[in-house]
């Protein structure tokens, strides 16, 4: 594939309130549900940057760092970080925001890899990514060490017969 596309051009927002339903017996936010937002906003993101369907392939470095309670409202932000040859990964932040006091909180980070399909189903090149601001260069150069990591991590489970 011979052209690039910026990463803010994969850039994704959604926003929700956190009703009771949506939190435990601690009225802070069931993790899963949060995991869900989040796969949702990064496939979104790997969509625009690929423009085919992508499935998830892996979720690292998923990190709780605060709580995220009732009543508040949380952004979920997520964009292509790095490209392989069919593979995105995109970095995922949740933050919260307490709409009486205004006070926002980073609650949780990760990266998610997905895979571009073709029409025939099969992994499928995807465009190379640019990066432009600090931060998206910082994630794009340690983007390699990640995926090595990845790589590592899956050929372990596959010799230890675990998958």
């Amino acid at each position: 594939m011979e052209h690039g596309k910026l990463a803010k051009e994969s850039r994704t927002i959604m926003t929700q309130i956190v009703f009771p339903t949506d939190t435990n017996h601690h009225e802070t936010m069931f993790g899963g549900k949060v995991m869900e937002y989040m796969d949702k906003a990064a496939a979104i993101a790997a969509m625009r940057h690929a423009r085919m369907q992508v499935v998830t392939a892996s979720t690292d470095s998923l990190d709780f760092l605060a709580p995220i309670r009732v009543g508040e409202v949380i952004e979920v932000e997520a964009f292509v970080t790095w490209t392989h040859r069919s593979s995105l990964e995109v970095y995922v932040v949740v933050q919260s925001e307490n709409l009486y006091s205004g006070l926002r909180t980073t609650n949780v980070t990760a990266f998610f890899t997905f895979v571009a399909l073709g029409a025939d189903g099969k992994p499928a090149e995807v465009p190379y990514l640019v990066p432009e601001s600090e931060e998206e260069y910082k994630l794009f150069e340690s983007a390699p060490d990640r995926f090595a990591q990845r790589r590592r991590r899956i050929e372990e489970r596959k010799s230890d017969g675990r998958r």
